[in-house]
């Protein structure tokens, strides 16, 4: 997992944009970030450009950034590309995961479960990144990860904006469930189970 300052303020405005403290469509500026974020000028820079190419920020020239309006067509068109490649990744995270990957996925289990019991939905979003990170490094195909990395936090922020928290514990039991069929190291059994979490996300 990466801990550099830059991908700590990465992770800090991911989440503030996320859980929608960053609203969309809104101006701001790199003071504000830095702040938001409390970091430094040059990781917050590179948390920017990170985001921007993500389209989670847009660079203006002449008037600043501005934080990536949510369109009514972007849950389908990022659910179309999860659907197509996030049942792959799991397979192969389920083939290739090392023991150390394997171990961070078990407590990212746990603290989802947790979450579902508190119903925490911030809380599990942030477990969910530190998901989806695992089965970025655990994927060695990075044509995939590279795609997948933009949508999956589009997607969190899309299920965030509706307000759906009565959905949380059945989309939390069946991460955790996805994330079990890793752990078997049965790549089908993976695939499957990630399809089958996708197409609950599509349709909530």
């Amino acid at each position: 997992m990466q801990n550099s300052l830059s991908h700590l303020a990465y992770l800090a405005l991911e989440y503030a944009i996320v859980t929608l403290r960053l609203k969309p469509g809104a101006l701001v500026t790199e003071k504000q970030l830095i702040e938001m974020a409390r970091h430094g000028r040059t990781p917050v820079r590179e948390a920017i450009q990170k985001l921007a190419w993500q389209s989670l920020i847009h660079v203006r020239p002449r008037v600043g950034l501005q934080i990536a309006e949510i369109r009514p067509e972007d849950h389908r068109y990022v659910m179309q590309v999860r659907r197509e490649l996030e049942p792959i990744a799991a397979a192969l995270a389920a083939a290739h995961a090392d023991a150390e990957q394997r171990d961070e996925l078990r407590e990212c289990a746990r603290l989802m479960a947790d979450c579902a019991l508190a119903n925490d939905l911030p809380g599990f979003f942030a477990a969910d990144k530190t998901f989806d990170e695992i089965l970025e490094a655990a994927c060695p195909n990075n044509f995939i990860t590279a795609a997948l990395g933009p949508v999956q936090t589009h997607a969190r922020r899309l299920w965030f904006s509706t307000g759906m928290h009565d959905r949380m514990d059945q989309a939390i039991a069946m991460h955790v469930q996805a994330i079990e069929a890793i752990l078997d190291g049965d790549p089908d059994h993976a695939r499957a189970a990630m399809a089958s979490l996708i197409d609950y996300l599509s349709h909530t």
